[in-house]
């Protein structure tokens, strides 16, 4: 490569309506533009498009852009690989698209694992170098371990988004390549409330993910029932995203899915729909956020980080989670981390929060300090850019 500035091509699978898109806005808006020209392709239209235009970096939506990603059961992977390879016929336009804006770009970046397949096939078929951002742990079946293995084999350079994802990928898929750790970037900014949001007394913690049995949404409503145990029905949980029931859930859930219900039929059949407010997919979560009082993950894959825990602490808010890793979440410092779930001990530690305001909001403004030092968007890009122009000489 010569003095002349960069070129990239990012694929973008969500188009803002997740925290991979919103994590790959985020770098790109604190790039130095100097040394770098940038196109992004989003999958989706949506509200990332707007933010883009406001930068000037160019956007394009490319509906056709194929992604799957393995799944932990047997069963789903058969039907959703078959579904993908009959469906690959319909992507031959888009993918023709790819080969030709390849040819004028010096770095093509897969911003998410979902992409791998699309990523080996253009590999000979372009001169570009080809890097990947690992956002999430795969399981360790022989669909993942498959697909891990075809990323290291296909990507020069990977990006994982904390030492979690690139110790899973490690072990599932060794290989020599060069491997680099970026935290997401979180950008402190002042936002104002949700208006659907009631401005009244009651503690308010935010969720911010689609319904997923993995992400362990619906362990909410089990929370919900610890609070009513000790009379605290005066904890309100404010549910940003979409609660579309899976049929394959187990017990009540998966009955109620059945039936044609949600989330929030569960919440109500259960008995607590007076603590939860349901708003939907919400493109503006900074301002659901300036609503709460904090904001709970509580994840059955025990990842007490991600995009919405940034962004919560970002909004100076304490995070309520589950694991062992405490970069992010340190309890009683950044907020209330568990090594278990146990939803009668969380609704105790939820209700000591509430009657405590100063302590939630000490532990918020720890959170705050803790991702401007880790996650500050400057550096971060940084860090991505010296990638991309490594890999590109």
């Amino acid at each position: 490569m010569n003095n002349a500035k960069l070129r990239v091509l990012c694929l973008d699978i969500e188009g803002g309506y997740g925290g991979s898109s919103r994590s790959l806005y985020e770098s790109i808006a604190h790039i130095d533009k100097s040394r770098v020209d940038i196109r992004v392709w989003c999958k989706r239209t949506g509200p990332i498009q707007s933010k883009y235009a406001a930068i000037n970096v160019p956007v394009s939506i490319k509906n056709r852009m194929p992604k799957i990603s393995a799944l932990p059961r047997l069963s789903r992977n058969l039907f959703v690989f078959s579904q993908f390879a009959a469906n690959w016929c319909f992507t031959a336009a888009f993918r023709k698209q790819l080969v030709k804006a390849a040819q004028s770009a010096d770095i093509v970046h897969f911003n998410h694992e979902s992409l791998f397949l699309l990523a080996q096939w253009l590999k000979p078929r372009t001169s570009a170098k080809l890097s990947m951002h690992i956002r999430t742990n795969l399981y360790g079946t022989p669909f993942c371990r498959w697909q891990n293995r075809t990323i290291a084999n296909t990507i020069e350079r990977l990006i994982f988004i904390t030492e979690n994802e690139r110790e899973t990928f490690n072990r599932l898929a060794p290989a020599n390549k060069k491997k680099s750790v970026i935290y997401n970037i979180a950008v402190p900014e002042k936002a104002d409330p949700h208006p659907k949001i009631p401005n009244d007394n009651r503690f308010k913690i935010a969720c911010l993910s689609n319904f997923a049995w993995v992400r362990g949404v619906d362990r909410t409503a089990e929370i919900a029932l610890g609070l009513c145990t000790y009379g605290r029905r005066d904890i309100q949980f404010i549910m940003a995203g979409d609660m579309t029931l899976p049929h394959s859930l187990p017990g009540e859930l998966g009955e109620t899915a059945r039936a044609g219900g949600s989330f929030q039929d569960y919440v109500e059949q259960v008995g607590v729909s007076d603590m939860f407010l349901f708003l939907g997919h919400i493109p503006d979560p900074e301002r659901v956020l300036a609503s709460c009082n904090a904001l709970i993950k509580p994840t059955r894959e025990a990842n007490p980080w991600g995009r919405d825990i940034l962004e919560a602490f970002a909004a100076g808010k304490p995070v309520i989670s589950i694991g062992t890793y405490d970069t992010f979440v340190k309890d009683r410092v950044t907020g209330v981390l568990l090594e278990k779930f146990d939803a009668v001990k969380m609704a105790r530690r939820i209700a000591d929060l509430a009657d405590n305001p100063e302590v939630a909001k000490r532990l918020g403004q720890a959170g705050l300090k803790q991702v401007m030092n880790l996650c500050d968007g400057a550096s971060r890009a940084q860090d991505l850019l010296g990638i991309w122009e490594e890999l590109a000489n």
